[in-house]
């Protein structure tokens, strides 16, 4: 780790004036009560005094005495004065700083308000024991270390030493504690695992990639190979038989840590790490990589039995339409017969005579067998359809059923029954008739339970992939390890451990503690609501209800356009003409001198960038990304900021989910500074892709996009003003992507010349 971290210009305000200080600041710490007062008012000469107070509130503030009392802020030296009461024009301290009295008050203000050395024993054992804490639960870079250690001190009346004395105590304990983490990820792996996870970095003579890129890079399409493909590498992680002891304590952050830079760093950096680090980060990543490749699994089912079932319903709406010439031709044949049937003028002793003589026994039988076969129960399972794509479906069972164990809730607990039973009973030529039937509902139960009460395996393979995509989508099945698919009550307090937090935990919330009342007070709203919509709906033109077959559907009217008044219009064009028009590119550079947002984009291994136009850089990256085109429109040899390789070395190790969401905060905050911003509204309107998304509140269908990238002209923007967007965030075909598509602020009114770009594909 870097021993010199600091900025020349942060080791230069460090322990000094660095700005004014504030109202606030100059109230908090700048104020002096009577003892205060008193101290100072002893002091002869006002020189004297006011170089005492300075000094005692100094060293409040800044945690250290001054070498020259002159670098304090005029507006701190006027505050004092006036408390002081100096009259007439404030004295020098220039004579103040020669004498003896400088240091002897500094010595006097030590031992009367009780600040200690750094250098003390018990305050550095305590500094140390308060970073490790941090350093083993977090992953704090080294700067952020030092200035909370410089609040700490502050905190706890300990006078800062000289920067690089601090720099290198954080880095110090920080190096600890990363020895501690790798000792402690490496020590239950034996030498063959050893052997294994050094294997992972080597390349094979047959192949172009080594096998931690080949593990790491999920699936990229939806498909029965596709979800075999991606079973075999989650085999293969777990064949590597990496397990964390749970006493080593690690916290998930750090290893999430580690496992994330072996995720994005080339091969090569990781072979040069230091053995010990080399080894925990593989150790990391492996363990980690168990639960990516669990939801990658899960992912991609989901999706195949998704467009399984829905490929059925389609192919079977198909069907009905090519063969509904022919129902109709059987039900006209039908149609005439219950005629004859329902005629009261035809005895009964003639009316088997009737109906022959007008439709012929052949004819009507044949009639009767083409409705029997086209007609289709309601909520039918489609078994015909798909059965048919079974070719396609046999390919991915045998391994999902092998390698895959899922657990339940009480809801889903009949489906991992029927999954286990499958495991046994699939490759069996004569299954057990002992299936759980708990998931045969009534759409399945004429398919799989045949007439002498055994059931059809086939069909109940498919019934069980049918209630597993239900179980799945409503979290009632889960698996271990995972991230998203994870167990959703892992997370929960039950018990003693609710009850001591249920305190704390409501009134944060600003809840009761009993929901009783809670309860019944939305009840109540809800059922008024309900009412006084109801008591509308007469009355209402726009809403009527339409019976359609058996069912009846409310159908809502489509509101009228409103034309855009005159004003509006010229609004618009006074906007548009004030507007400058310039390029993408210069619009990016603008923002980014403007807000400093490029400062979130930090190193991957934390060490101070020493490039040259790395602003530029990372400018050209993020629109590459945002606007889909690669780098190749952006690359020029002749700026060493914009060739190839340089680009490729910015993405690498600067563009990353922390460093895109610390950039975003840099771009919400001077967003929020803009008044114009302010006026706009307060921040529940958002225009995107043509249209108007009002949420007024947060629902359980919305979430915010965390992260925000730049794309092309004509996007979705959001208003300025206005906070993220919420609503579901879209899927795409490249599943392992680091970002997701996030938002930016800017005129809605010109998409074409506003400073940023919300990327959506």
């Amino acid at each position: 780790m870097p021993v010199n971290f600091l900025t020349p210009t942060q080791r230069q305000d460090y322990g000094r004036y660095a700005s004014t200080p504030s109202q606030d600041d100059l109230a908090r710490f700048f104020h002096l009560g009577d003892d205060d007062r008193a101290l100072a008012g002893v002091r002869r000469g006002a020189h004297n005094r006011l170089g005492f107070a300075l000094q005692l509130t100094t060293v409040r503030f800044l945690g250290t005495f001054m070498d020259d009392p002159g670098d304090a802020p005029l507006i701190v030296l006027q505050t004092l004065g006036r408390q002081l009461a100096i009259e007439g024009p404030l004295p020098c301290l220039h004579e103040y700083r020669e004498s003896r009295q400088h240091r002897a008050h500094a010595a006097e203000i030590r031992a009367l308000s009780g600040y200690r050395e750094f250098t003390d024993p018990i305050a550095g054992f305590r500094l140390a024991r308060w970073l490790c804490a941090l350093c083993w639960t977090g992953s704090d870079r080294p700067l952020a270390l030092f200035e909370r250690a410089t609040a700490w001190m502050l905190t706890h009346k300990v006078l800062l030493p000289g920067a690089s004395v601090l720099e290198r105590f954080v880095a110090r304990v920080r190096s600890r504690m990363e020895q501690r983490l790798w000792h402690s990820l490496k020590q239950g792996v034996t030498s063959a695992q050893r052997g294994n996870l050094e294997a992972l970095l080597t390349v094979p003579e047959v192949g172009r990639a080594s096998l931690l890129e080949r593990l790491r890079s999920g699936p990229d399409r939806a498909s029965s190979r596709a979800l075999v493909g991606s079973i075999r590498r989650l085999q293969s992680i777990r064949d590597l038989g990496i397990v964390i002891p749970a006493a080593a304590l690690v916290p998930p952050s750090r290893l999430a840590a580690l496992a994330r830079f072996a995720m994005k760093a080339k091969v090569s950096a990781i072979s040069r790490l230091p053995a010990a680090r080399r080894l925990a980060t593989l150790v990391a990543f492996v363990h980690c990589l168990e639960s990516s490749a669990h939801d990658d699994v899960l992912e991609v089912l989901e999706t195949v039995l998704h467009d399984l079932f829905g490929q059925a319903v389609r192919a079977d709406r198909k069907a009905r339409l090519r063969t509904l010439k022919d129902l109709d031709q059987a039900a006209t044949v039908l149609a005439e017969t219950c005629r004859a049937v329902l005629d009261e003028t035809l005895p009964d002793s003639d009316l088997r005579a009737a109906v022959f003589d007008k439709t012929p026994r052949d004819v009507l039988a044949q009639a009767l067998e083409n409705a029997c076969a086209l007609i289709r129960p309601p909520h039918d399972a489609y078994l015909r359809e798909l059965d048919a794509r079974y070719r396609h479906v046999r390919i991915f069972p045998p391994a999902l059923l092998k390698h895959i164990r899922f657990k339940a809730s009480p809801a889903g607990e009949p489906v991992v029954a029927a999954f286990d039973w499958l495991r046994v009973n699939a490759t069996c030529a004569k299954p057990a008739n002992d299936a759980p039937r708990g998931i045969i509902g009534k759409p399945w139960r004429g398919h799989v339970l045949r007439e002498d009460g055994h059931v059809d395996l086939r069909a109940y393979t498919f019934c069980v992939l049918d209630a597993l995509q239900s179980a799945l989508r409503r979290r009632d099945v889960f698996v271990t390890p995972s991230w998203r698919y994870a167990d959703p009550r892992a997370g929960l307090l039950a018990g003693a451990e609710w009850e001591a937090a249920r305190t704390v935990v409501c009134r944060t919330l600003g809840l009761p503690t009993d929901p009783r009342p809670a309860l019944d007070a939305l009840a109540d709203e809800l059922d008024q609501t309900y009412r006084a919509v109801m008591s509308r709906l007469p009355a209402n033109p726009a809403v009527r209800f339409e019976t359609v077959g058996d069912k009846t559907e409310l159908i809502l009217s489509t509101p009228d356009k409103l034309e855009e008044p005159p004003s509006l219009l010229a609004l618009r064009e006074a906007v548009t003409a004030r507007l400058p028009r310039i390029d993408l590119p210069e619009v990016l550079l603008e923002v980014a001198t403007r807000t400093k947002f490029t400062d979130a984009f930090t190193h991957i291994t934390e060490r101070s960038a020493h490039a040259a136009g790395l602003a530029t850089s990372l400018c050209a990256v993020l629109l590459a990304e945002a606007c889909n085109t690669g780098p190749e429109p952006l690359i020029r040899n002749d700026d060493p900021a914009l060739k190839r390789e340089r680009l490729s070395w910015v993405n690498q190790n600067y563009v990353r989910d922390d460093t895109l969401v610390a950039a975003n905060a840099c771009l919400v905050a001077a967003q929020n500074k803009v008044e114009l911003a302010h006026a706009w509204g307060g921040g529940e309107v958002a225009s995107a892709d043509g249209m108007r998304f009002v949420v007024p509140v947060r629902t359980v269908l919305s979430r915010i996009q965390p992260q925000v990238l730049w794309c092309r002209a004509g996007s979705d923007l959001l208003q300025p003003g206005l906070r993220p967007i919420h609503r579901p965030a879209r899927h795409h075909r490249a599943r392992h992507s680091a970002r997701q598509p996030g938002f930016a602020v800017g005129d809605p009114g010109a998409a074409d010349r506003v400073a940023a770009y919300a990327n959506h594909d």
